[in-house]
């Protein structure tokens, strides 16, 4: 390997079980063995630690003195480190303030007899000159700070403990400095750069891109309802759903326990003992749900958590990229959905706002930039939040790079999950014009009540009932209604008055819009097969007994995994480890998806290091080899990159109709060939109209069809959107679609 020592992977192997390094693993890597500077971006799950950890090692193996200096912002985190590595291991230890007298005298003593290569600390305890100095006596070849962003104040999670760090340059003058950190822009990077004085350093910045996670940002409807939807497409896996404010992580806890789910609360207003119980419990559990502030997370190492819910806007787009980053860390597929209302960035300003006025109020310094530019991240994010362009390129754009595949096929966009109202300037128009006619006095339910038509006393005693806007927009639902005018205040089409009642004003926008001469956009979320009712003695969408979501893009062992994950469950319980510790999902699912006959071939397996192969291997192959193979795979797809080819897609149509000729559901046909809804409908059309089908109730539901088809014959059938408003959104214009084509091909 090209700039590397030989026995480094010999190395990497016999611990971490990895057979070859990324890219910009490799060159990290070689920065710190060349004792030059570096600062290191990589998103999470990018490998960092191993940049730092994998040297470390590799030079006390070979003899060299002096350890490595790992700064970490934590405690929790640095406990969860020390122990992964000694698990695999390497010695290492750390310093911190929740060590009993007889951890610390077991640290010491590692430093004294040099069989530890790896230190943890916080920054606070470097900041004290007597535990510096008794480091430098051990000799300190490197010093890697994790969570580097912290350091910088235009980074969205600036930490005043951690400026002082600048001063390590000074205090070890014969160790290289190494900063890394998952989420840093380029003016964030260059003050890392500067804060820690870094000299000449090899700057590495990784692809943000990570294409195992599928971002979805949807309107906050029904939350509670959505965050469940969200959760039952993952049951059996970690999640974390975090809210905007420690009342709303209490009620939403709470809801979700009442209906049967093990969801657990976490906030910085909780006492210290019920904080750490929770974070343990989401740790060594198999899978709970946290539902949690911003305050949870950073300590956090778990990597299978399969979806994390953002029930409100995040305050930059960095903050998203991390907290929704904390899915998927082993590389297997996984799910981040925003709930998305433009009343969260109302309240948002509002927080900042207030908080950097009572710092001042408390006498601490607060540079004069500081609040313009908590607002512009907030305004990048609600940007994102609002836009029309693919997630994922849109995350990478943010950071500096492009992608430039035409659809990802894992966001809510490129999967069709929402659509543009088509008659999107007509609406606004007509939300605008009532607020006009309220005379710009009414907050947003007001104004809401009025389109929708009701007749409410608060209504009616203003003789609002009597304004040409009243109804106008009663055949949409009080919550898209509600959605619409949050995305206009987006926008800026309108504003909010400040205080505690604020009201809807027109802007110069709005009289734009109202005269024609300015485009707006706005969204809705398009109705699927699985938010219908189920059928009588149907299988659940999805066609997936567990419930859960694809893992693997290859065929595997359905029951030999879950035989697995019940074994690792049990090892855990009997060592008191979290679960993962034993052995990650991916390798469990390689396992399932390749059953190892040898030791020797179980080491061949990514992230089967000796370590591990000692401690388990032999316990896993024992049930691997007992294990009576499945009469039929489990089959799975990841995300595969979107094809043009007419050869590739004449072969999924006619996949899909055989699909179809087997009654399989429209989702179903979505996950197993990858492609958009409205394409797997397209397909069905086809299907309906070549086949000809006696019955479709496989997709349109026997009652729908009836009312369907006697709506379209009152009614006509010229447009969909006749029959659509006939029955008052009560089916989908997919199944309108459906129905009129199976009317048609079946006369």
């Amino acid at each position: 390997m090209a700039g590397l020592p030989g026995g480094l992977m010999a190395v990497v192997q016999e611990h971490w079980g990895f057979r070859q390094l990324r890219p910009m693993q490799e060159r990290a890597i070689a920065a710190v063995l060349a004792k030059r500077d570096s600062l290191v971006v990589l998103p999470t799950g990018g490998g960092k630690s191993l940049c730092y950890q994998a040297p470390a090692v590799y030079r006390h193996a070979g003899g060299s003195k002096g350890v490595t200096l790992i700064v970490s912002p934590l405690i929790a985190l640095m406990k969860d480190q020390v122990d992964s590595l000694q698990r695999i291991g390497v010695n290492a230890i750390g310093f911190n303030s929740s060590q009993t007298a007889s951890e610390k005298a077991a640290a010491v003593q590692s430093l004294k007899t040099g069989t530890a290569p790896i230190v943890f600390a916080s920054p606070e305890r470097l900041t004290l000159e007597g535990f510096t100095g008794y480091l430098n006596g051990f000799g300190v070849s490197a010093v890697a700070i994790d969570e580097a962003h912290c350091i910088s104040q235009w980074g969205h999670d600036f930490r005043p403990e951690y400026r002082k760090l600048g001063r390590l340059r000074e205090v070890f003058p014969g160790a290289s400095i190494h900063a890394y950190t998952a989420t840093a822009t380029e003016t964030v990077r260059l003050d890392i750069a500067r804060q820690l004085q870094l000299d000449d350093p090899e700057i590495l910045v990784g692809n943000f891109d990570r294409p195992n996670l599928i971002y979805r940002v949807l309107p906050r409807l029904d939350k509670t309802k959505q965050v469940r939807e969200v959760l039952d497409r993952h049951r059996g896996h970690a999640a974390i759903v975090y809210c905007l404010s420690r009342a709303n992580v209490d009620a939403l806890a709470a809801q979700l326990r009442g209906a049967g789910y093990h969801a657990l609360g976490y906030h910085a207003g909780m006492n210290n003992e019920d904080r750490r119980s929770a974070q343990e419990t989401f740790t060594n559990a198999e899978a709970p749900i946290v539902v949690a502030t911003v305050a949870f997370g950073m300590g956090i190492d778990r990597p299978d958590v399969r979806c994390v819910v953002h029930v409100g806007m995040p305050k930059s787009i960095e903050n998203y990229q991390q907290e929704a980053g904390r899915a998927g860390r082993d590389g297997l597929p996984s799910e981040c959905v925003l709930l998305y209302s433009g009343a969260d960035k109302i309240q948002l300003r509002s927080m900042i706002e207030k908080s950097a006025h009572e710092a001042a109020g408390r006498g601490e310094v607060v540079a004069a930039e500081f609040v313009p530019a908590c607002l512009g991240h907030l305004e990048d994010m609600d940007r994102y939040a609002r836009g029309a362009v693919c997630r994922h390129k849109a995350l990478v754009q943010h950071f500096g790079q492009t992608l430039d595949a035409p659809t990802c096929g894992a966001c809510d966009l490129c999967l069709g999950d929402v659509t543009e109202v088509p008659d999107a300037l007509t609406v606004a128009q007509k939300i605008l014009s009532c607020v006009a006619r309220v005379k710009e006095s009414f907050g947003v339910g007001h104004v809401v009540s009025v389109l929708h038509g009701d007749r409410s006393e608060a209504v009616t005693l203003r003789r609002h009932d009597q304004l040409s806007t009243h109804g106008l927009l009663r055949e949409i639902s009080l919550n898209t209604l509600r959605d619409w005018v949050y995305q206009l205040l987006g926008q800026g089409a309108l504003a909010q008055s400040e205080g505690e009642y604020p009201v809807l004003k027109l802007t110069k926008l709005s009289w734009e819009v109202m005269h024609g001469r300015h485009a707006v956009r706005l969204i809705e979320l398009v109705r699927h097969d699985r938010e219908r009712p189920a059928r009588r003695g149907a299988a659940p969408t999805g066609g997936r007994s567990s419930g859960t979501t694809p893992l693997l893009g290859a065929s595997y062992d359905a029951d030999l995994f879950e035989k697995l994950r019940q074994l690792r469950r049990d090892l855990a319980t009997a060592e008191k480890v979290p679960a993962y510790r034993v052995l990650p999902d991916s390798v469990l699912l390689a396992f399932a998806a390749s059953p190892p006959k040898t030791l020797d071939a179980m080491r061949q397996v990514t992230g089967v290091g000796d370590v591990k192969l000692k401690a388990y291997g032999a316990t896993f192959l024992q049930a691997i080899l007992g294990h009576a193979p499945a009469a039929a795979l489990a089959v799975v797809v990841a995300r595969k990159p979107a094809s043009s080819s007419p050869r590739d897609a004449a072969a999924r149509r006619k996949l899909a109709f055989s699909m179809f000729r087997d009654a399989t559901y429209i989702e179903d046909v979505v996950q197993q060939l990858d492609v958009a809804r409205s394409t797997a409908v397209g397909y069905l059309v086809e299907f309906i109209e070549a086949e000809k089908p006696k019955e479709i109730s496989r997709w349109v539901r026997d009652e729908d069809y009836v009312e369907i088809a006697s709506a379209a014959q009152t009614h006509g059938r010229e447009t969909l959107k006749t029959i659509y408003d006939a029955l008052e959104e009560q089916v989908t214009y997919d199944e309108i679609r459906l129905v009129l084509t199976h009317q048609n091909a079946t006369r």
